[in-house]
């Protein structure tokens, strides 16, 4: 799904991880910590692997080491970014974007 640049992802979320099967864990940076997300995700028996905010009152537990495995999925952002058209966000049209997004990934593949 993808949404203009001034909206927060948090507000797709749901919609998103509505799309795929539950998991066991779903694991997400502190800007997902909300209660009404983790009762949704415990609903469908997924465990959120989400750290809390520093302004949360009682702070959550939360698997370190599963949260570790989080940089491969930034990493793989990131190296989106190294193109500039993706980076920019150049194309306005949705399917000229997800296009560019195929070609990096298929470049990025190769490359590996």
């Amino acid at each position: 799904m993808i949404t203009p640049g001034n909206i927060h992802d948090m507000k797709v979320a749901k919609a998103c991880i509505a799309a795929m099967p539950p998991s066991a864990e779903l694991v997400g940076d502190k800007g997902y910590d909300s209660n009404d997300l983790r009762a949704w995700l415990a609903e469908r028996g997924t465990t959120a692997v989400i750290p809390s905010k520093r302004n949360r009152k009682v702070q959550l537990d939360w698997d370190h080491a599963i949260y570790k495995q989080r940089n491969v999925v930034e990493r793989m952002f990131c190296r989106f970014k190294d193109w500039r058209r993706v980076a920019t966000r150049f194309d306005r049209n949705i399917k000229n974007f997800m296009a560019t997004i195929a070609i990096a990934a298929t470049v990025i593949w190769w490359l590996k």
